[in-house]
């Protein structure tokens, strides 16, 4: 199972993210990667020619899943139409409410996991550019697919040129479908999921959601399943370059003093809980596990012991001082700190 944890993310972070630094980056990236699409439209003969290609590839090798899903949307629009919506909206929906809900909930995984998905974005761009690739949809009619987001763009705000809203196709890349960052997306969801989820269901959606999101690009011929297979890797590699991308941008920020904010500090009346050190004097009570740890715990004049729901007051030697007129004698080291009486010990 892919791990985005330790140690790539700090198990107490120092600096707390703030969501309107956190908004700019994301749009900023997000834009990046939109109008990067359009600039490496590539030429159209190149794009049928890899899409042709890369069409013989599954077919040599008996992975073209894609005719017979688009044949099953197009006959049946039970499925069809709500395959549409669901390759239409859910990927600009799911992905940002993921990320909204690991910033709020998961905040010590949030900056390992953004840092992931982006860069897995940029990769896909790089993909774009280099291998600009026709989907199954616009090949011509020969090829045996059938465009089903032009089929059912009467129940749906998309229109026949692509699953932008009706009127704005040409403002999106249709060529580029190599690789799939829906799939590379909705995997990256599923994993968040089942990793931070922490409920059956939650666990059952992270499984099923790049599970179905592949189905539904393939049944639309938005994407060959190749082009899926390629978006799998490119979250693959863009998790191998979490770490080198997160060092990379620390060591930006400490070279031109850029300081995140810092978490708040502790209020006085409730300081930090620390251990006790080795050297000092086991204390006496239960022995049962407290707050997770077996060793006592020191806090304000409080020495509470394992187990203790209500502590117990317990004497801090005095430091020693300087002896004078008024200085009060130490106490005898066997009674140091303890209230038990005299005849009891």
């Amino acid at each position: 199972m892919l791990r985005t944890d330790a140690p790539v993310t700090e198990a107490a972070p120092r600096t707390r993210l703030r969501w309107w630094t956190e908004l700019p980056l994301i749009l900023l990236v997000y834009g990046a990667y939109s109008g990067g699409r359009l600039l490496a439209r590539g030429d159209v003969t190149h794009a049928v020619d890899h899409g042709l290609a890369i069409l013989r590839i599954e077919k040599f090798f008996h992975l073209n899943a894609e005719h017979p899903l688009n044949r099953l949307f197009t006959r049946e629009p039970w499925l069809g139409i709500p395959a549409d919506f669901w390759y239409a909206s859910l990927h600009y929906m799911v992905t940002p409410a993921v990320l909204i809900w690991l910033f709020r909930s998961r905040a010590v995984r949030y900056r390992a996991a953004r840092t992931w998905l982006m860069t897995s974005t940029f990769l896909g761009l790089i993909g774009f550019t280099l291998l600009p690739t026709c989907p199954p949809r616009l090949l011509s009619a020969s090829h045996g697919f059938v465009d089903t987001m032009a089929q059912y763009s009467d129940y749906g705000w998309w229109g026949g040129e692509a699953s932008a809203p009706r009127g704005l196709g040409g403002m999106t890349n249709q060529y580029a479908a190599m690789p799939s960052l829906h799939c590379g997306w909705a995997l990256w969801c599923g994993v968040m999921l089942w990793m931070y989820g922490g409920t059956r269901l939650t666990k059952v959606a992270g499984v099923l959601y790049p599970l179905i999101t592949t189905i539904v690009v393939m049944g639309t011929a938005n994407h060959y399943f190749l082009d899926a297979v390629a978006g799998f890797a490119v979250m693959g590699a863009g998790f191998l370059l979490v770490r080198p991308v997160l060092r990379l941008a620390d060591t930006v920020r400490a070279r031109y003093g850029i300081r995140p904010f810092p978490l708040a500090p502790r209020p006085a009346s409730a300081p930090a809980l620390t251990s006790t050190p080795a050297s000092a004097p086991a204390p006496r009570g239960p022995k049962t596990a407290s707050y997770g740890t077996s060793s006592s715990i020191v806090s304000a004049e409080c020495q509470t012991s394992p187990g203790e729901r209500l502590p117990r007051q317990r004497k801090v030697p005095a430091v020693p001082g300087p002896a004078g007129p008024g200085a009060e004698p130490e106490p005898s080291p066997a009674g140091a700190g303890d209230e038990t009486p005299a005849a009891a010990r």
